[in-house]
């Protein structure tokens, strides 16, 4: 099979799984990057007042069709009871505008420890539509053997009859931070909502994932050097399950002075190559003092084995993200387990 066939093969194998309602949940690479993605309960875990976060993912670049993913993300701290509340939108691309999904979803943490340990539960509720876009469909009665596509043509194929499918979705998580390891556990689709185009049923499966990180400090010998200053190294193990999908990604991050460069290793399976992903994170703080901090990241995958990176070309990752301080800090209390680890530290 020729390289261009083989990457045709791809996009429609994606195409099928997502019409019979058993396709899986994208996964990013730099899941630090978006931590409300990864587990609600770490909603509001940071240092600052308000925080913003964007990540967007650019899959198998070399294969046909638009395989896109994106996420954002806003919330807000509230030190009394140590969590937060925050906002977290979703958007899938597969296929040229084949099939997309789009969610948009609220969530809420609360905290509960002290000086020794941090426990997060989060809760997450929204609505998710997807839909396919058959304008961008080509079937045959809209192709001439001999002429080709015909300029115009309308097709007589029917539409499914739930083309443009609404339903409510929700997920919850937990979150442990204790001494130098960061455990926690979210489950998404809790209510496995039908997701189905024809009206048969097709419930989503669960997904669930679950993360730990350690942080090593390389500096522990200086007492008299600032947090913000040391060098750590944070090893990190993350694993997915959604119905009979699973995935694993085992890395290393080095961090230094705001610069944080990460080599990992995630597993495939059939249709998802395993990979080798190298990342870096630059930390820009505008006001130290301030909490104010810009972050940027990027992140490459070169698959290793099953689909070659020559026909994918790799999977590109890009983040973005901002903490700020807002005027009436001073106002909203002391924050709670202020001498605890905290879960923000681990990435």
């Amino acid at each position: 099979m020729n390289t261009l066939a083989l990457r045709w093969l791809l996009l429609l194998m994606l195409l099928f799984k997502g019409l019979t309602g058993v396709a899986q949940d994208h996964l990013y690479s730099e899941f630090f990057n978006s931590p409300l993605y990864l587990n609600p309960a770490l909603t509001g875990q940071f240092k600052a007042d308000l925080r913003m976060n964007l990540i967007y993912r650019n899959q198998w670049t070399a294969v046909p069709g638009n395989l896109s993913y994106l996420s954002a993300s806003i919330d807000y701290n509230v030190p009394q009871f140590g969590g937060g509340i925050g906002l977290l939108f979703n958007r899938s691309s597969e296929g040229t505008a084949f099939l997309t999904h789009t969610n948009i979803a609220g969530l809420y943490s609360y905290s509960v420890g002290s000086d020794d340990f941090v426990l997060s539960f989060g809760l997450q509720a929204g609505v998710t539509n997807r839909v396919i876009d058959y304008s961008k469909l080509l079937f045959d009665d809209q192709i001439d053997p001999t002429l080709g596509i015909i300029s115009g043509a309308t097709s007589a194929a029917s539409l499914l009859p739930f083309n443009n499918k609404f339903y409510f979705d929700s997920g919850a998580g937990t979150n442990l931070a204790v001494a130098d390891f960061n455990i926690g556990l979210a489950i998404q689709h809790l209510n496995r909502p039908n997701e189905s185009f024809t009206g048969l049923t097709a419930k989503l499966p669960m997904r669930i994932n679950t993360h730990i990180s350690y942080r090593l400090d390389l500096d522990s010998y200086e007492n008299n050097m600032d947090d913000d200053d040391k060098s750590y190294v944070i090893p990190s193990v993350v694993y997915y399950k959604q119905d009979k999908f699973y995935s694993y990604s085992v890395g290393m991050q080095y961090k230094r002075r705001g610069v944080n460069v990460g080599l990992s290793y995630r597993s495939g399976d059939s249709t998802q190559p395993s990979a080798l992903v190298l990342s870096l994170i630059f930390d820009v703080f505008t006001n130290r003092d301030g909490g104010e901090k810009v972050r940027f990241g990027v992140s490459h995958d070169a698959a290793m084995k099953g689909l070659t990176y020559s026909n994918t070309a790799g999977s590109t990752e890009g983040s973005l993200g901002y903490e700020t301080t807002l005027p009436n800090r001073m106002d909203a209390g002391t924050p709670r387990f202020e001498g605890a680890r905290r879960c923000y530290e681990f990435y």
